[in-house]
């Protein structure tokens, strides 16, 4: 059975900005669909570790650090069950759907980093398995006009989007989108997971410079990461 027809599991993070090395998770969620199971959905909200959620980033996603501080778990506590589902998610061999994966990955990882716990990619080592409808649809329809957001993609491939910038929306709307791509492009449906995953790795690899090279045409320094879907951590002066 083709990978799309599986079970999936959509991850979203809503956050303090748009920089995943500085980002601190505001919501986030993990939602299994799909294989003729029933959805099973898990909710996250944080305070933020006592950090303030800048203006414009609480008018996309409605959380005010009042509100946060009120209602939300701690941070801490939050990663630490985040990475936990994760990793029980990907043991059983489902994979993660992520829209724009290289942001939210690597956001968790620096949170992981920054209390000390063991990041995922390190806990799962090759096991990871990540779907990405934002790469698929720049390498499947490279010449398309427009944005790719994930409001852009739903109404490219027809999906329901309940509630755009609500975590829990966006990852569900994410599975729909890759199992819409899965149905629409026969060489991605006759991928298997583990050549899905490495043909996404070559084709941000190629986006990345892409864009990278665009950019520079205004600024001769600009650099896009081509690792996916994880930016390696840099270590600094003092780390082990």
């Amino acid at each position: 059975m083709s990978w799309h027809l599986n079970r999936m599991c959509g991850y979203d993070l809503e956050t303090t900005g748009l920089d995943p090395e500085t980002a601190r998770i505001v919501t986030a969620c993990v939602v299994q669909v799909g294989g003729n199971q029933p959805t099973q959905s898990a909710n996250w909200l944080s305070d933020v570790d006592g950090e303030e959620i800048p203006a414009e980033a609480a008018r996309i996603h409605g959380v005010t650090t009042e509100r946060a501080r009120a209602e939300g778990a701690d941070l801490r506590e939050v990663v630490e069950t985040l990475l936990a589902a994760l990793s029980q998610v990907v043991l059983s061999g489902v994979p993660i759907v992520a829209m724009n994966a290289r942001y939210d990955v690597t956001v968790l990882d620096r949170e992981a980093r920054r209390y000390g716990m063991t990041p995922l990619t390190e806990r799962l080592g090759d096991d990871l398995r990540v779907v990405d409808p934002f790469v698929i649809d720049k390498q499947m329809d490279r010449y398309r006009p427009g944005k790719r957001t994930l409001t852009h993609l739903c109404q490219h491939y027809e999906v329901r989007l309940d509630g755009a910038h609500s975590a829990d929306a966006d990852a569900i709307a994410a599975c729909r989108v890759a199992w819409r791509q899965g149905q629409r492009y026969e060489r991605l449906a006759a991928m298997t997971l583990d050549e899905l995953h490495a043909a996404q790795v070559e084709w941000a690899a190629a986006q990345a410079a892409s864009l990278q090279e665009h950019h520079r045409k205004t600024n001769p320094n600009a650099y896009c990461a081509p690792e996916w879907p994880l930016v390696p951590h840099q270590a600094e002066a003092g780390d082990r």
